[in-house]
């Protein structure tokens, strides 16, 4: 990596755990928005269908973003719709509007996201910057619950976003004076303004993009699911008090993000493919949802959980650090879109779904629930995985060492 370029690097980690923090304090907000609005689970939870799709309207723009405005615009243009968001709930706005302005919150994410995978993707050591990126996503994810269980011992709900929203204006600032106007080149000569509908189209044309995308959106419904409704199943079913609940749903972030720190050096080490490492990990998530399944108290379904989070860890990272195994170089950025924009569906259909369970069931229904989208998981990398291009670039160049090994 060039000297002058570790800035916008360690940028965009901390904007990751920006957006680790605010997925992180969800779950331990969800029960003081259910007291403030007065209403049940189920409809509470429709916030993630709107920020949903938000973030898809992201995934599917941010290739055009890319290419038609460059890296730096459209890291500011996330960024500063996600921060006006963030101070519209602060002011705890009706919650019709709370709802809506969720597609702001969703679309500001989601342009982060994906613009800074895209742009990493296109680095040399992409796979390690990647993993590194999601891994500190893990730490703001981590950081979330015990800042919101703090931060509600004295202030509502709404002082949370406050929070999020000014801490993303100095990173908005940092981008705009260290970014050059482009760094990744639109793919053809043929007009600008014709990309967009054309780099959409091709992309989601190829089945191994859109099996990706499925796996994504799988993946990431478990993770938040879990994220989000974990406290309340530790709180109602285990008897945990709410400060050790918040402690454990943090070790399930935590495990998240040793998971992506450790796991892919030591996957490296053993000479694994990252197709062979993501197995491995799918198998650990299946074991960890059928221990906290089981578990005969409150504190093996805390290991339980931080072990879930650990094996969950690497998934998302590598599947984008293969993605350009997925389509041609020129449709790299948009399919990192896609993916990134349909992985929230998941986002918002499983933990609303989780949710409406534990409504008219039982929050016990989670970790089983859980078994079944670890199942899923694998069953869709292995479609994905028959799929992949086989790694043709010269040995021991840069994108080779990323493609081939991790």
């Amino acid at each position: 990596m060039r000297r002058e370029s570790w800035v916008p690097v360690a940028l965009a980690y901390a904007t990751f755990v920006l957006v680790g923090l605010s997925a992180g304090v969800g779950g331990v907000l969800l029960p003081a928005q259910i007291d403030d609005y007065g209403l049940d689970k189920a409809t509470v939870g429709t916030q993630f269908f709107t920020f949903s799709a938000g973030f898809m309207l992201a995934g599917s723009t941010a290739g055009w973003l890319i290419h038609r405005f460059g890296v730096r615009t459209s890291l500011v243009i996330g960024g500063g719709v996600f921060a006006l968001a963030g101070l519209y709930t602060a002011v705890r706005p009706p919650f019709a509007a709370f709802v809506a302005v969720q597609i702001l919150a969703g679309y500001g994410t989601g342009i982060l996201e994906s613009v800074l995978n895209a742009y990493l993707t296109e680095r040399p050591g992409a796979t390690t910057l990647l993993n590194r990126l999601h891994a500190f996503f893990g730490v703001g994810a981590l950081l979330g619950p015990l800042l919101a269980t703090w931060i509600l011992t004295f202030l509502p709900w709404t002082a949370v976003w406050l929070v999020l929203a000014l801490v993303s204006l100095p990173l908005l600032a940092g981008f705009r004076l260290t970014l050059p106007a482009r760094e990744i080149p639109p793919p053809a000569a043929d007009g600008e303004h014709a990309e967009r509908p054309g780099l959409l189209t091709a992309v989601i044309r190829q089945p191994a993009v859109l099996l990706g995308a499925v796996f994504l959106a799988v993946y990431v419904g478990l993770e938040i699911g879990v994220g989000n409704w974990g406290f309340s199943f530790l709180v109602e079913e285990h008897g945990q008090s709410d400060l050790i609940a918040g402690y454990t749903v943090s070790g399930y972030w935590l495990g998240l993000a040793l998971g992506r720190f450790l796991i892919s050096p030591a996957a490296t080490r053993l000479g694994m493919t990252a197709t062979g490492m993501t197995f491995v990990c799918l198998a650990g998530i299946t074991a960890s949802a059928v221990l906290a399944w089981i578990a005969p108290g409150p504190a093996v379904a805390g290991v339980s959980f931080v072990l879930l989070g650990f094996w969950l860890g690497p998934v998302f990272p590598t599947t984008m650090a293969v993605a350009p195994r997925l389509t041609v170089p020129r449709l790299v950025p948009t399919a990192i879109g896609l993916l990134n924009g349909v992985s929230v569906v998941g986002g918002a259909v499983f933990p609303w779904l989780a949710g409406a369970i534990a409504q008219g069931v039982g929050v016990w229904t989670l970790p089983p629930f859980a078994v079944v989208l670890a199942l899923a998981l694998l069953l869709v990398w292995w479609l994905v995985a028959s799929r992949m291009t086989p790694v043709s670039r010269p040995a021991g160049s840069p994108r080779a060492e990323d493609q081939a090994g991790i």
